[in-house]
C-alpha cells in the first residue's frame, strides 16, 4: 500500500510539473488580433507554416509585469479611490493653522498650500501632456 502511494505522489509530481510548464491557453490567444510574444518565442503557424499570425514582439522582462498600456493611469473623478473622495468632508468645519478657513490663526495658510498643490499637479499633467506629443 505504502508503494502505490509512493507511485501516485510521483505521478501527481510529475503531471503537476508537466501543467505548470506549459503556458495557459489564455497567455497565448490573440486579443484585437494581434498575438503579444516575449523574448525569442516565435510566432506560431499552422502545420504546414501557412497561417499568418500578427505578432508584437516585447522584451522578455516585461512578460510578467502589468503592460504599458494598463500602467499610464489617470486618477479621474470617476475612478478616485473613496479614502480620497471623503477627504474633503472630512476636513469640513476645520479650524486654525492648515485648514483653508477664514476663522482663526492662520487659516489662509491652508488655503495657499491646496492652491498650490492644484497648480503643481495641474503644470505637471501639462507637462506630461506636452512630452507625449511627437
Amino acid at each position: 500500500m505504502a508503494t502505490f502511494r509512493r507511485y501516485a505522489l510521483a505521478g501527481g509530481l510529475a503531471l503537476g510539473a508537466a501543467l505548470a510548464a506549459a503556458p495557459a491557453p489564455a497567455q497565448n490567444a490573440p486579443q484585437n488580433g494581434i498575438l503579444v510574444i516575449y523574448g525569442n518565442q516565435k510566432c506560431p503557424t499552422d502545420s504546414q507554416g501557412r497561417e499568418i499570425v500578427v505578432c508584437q514582439r516585447r522584451d522578455a522582462d516585461e512578460q510578467f509585469r502589468i503592460p504599458k498600456e494598463l500602467r499610464e493611469f489617470q486618477v479621474t473623478p470617476e475612478n478616485e479611490s473613496w479614502a480620497a473622495r471623503v477627504q474633503p468632508v472630512l476636513d469640513a468645519g476645520a479650524t486654525g493653522v492648515g485648514s483653508c478657513s477664514t476663522v482663526g490663526p492662520g487659516g489662509a495658510s491652508g488655503c495657499f498650500a491646496q492652491q498650490a498643490r492644484a497648480a503643481k499637479k495641474e503644470r505637471k499633467a501639462r507637462e506630461e501632456a506636452q512630452s507625449d506629443i511627437p
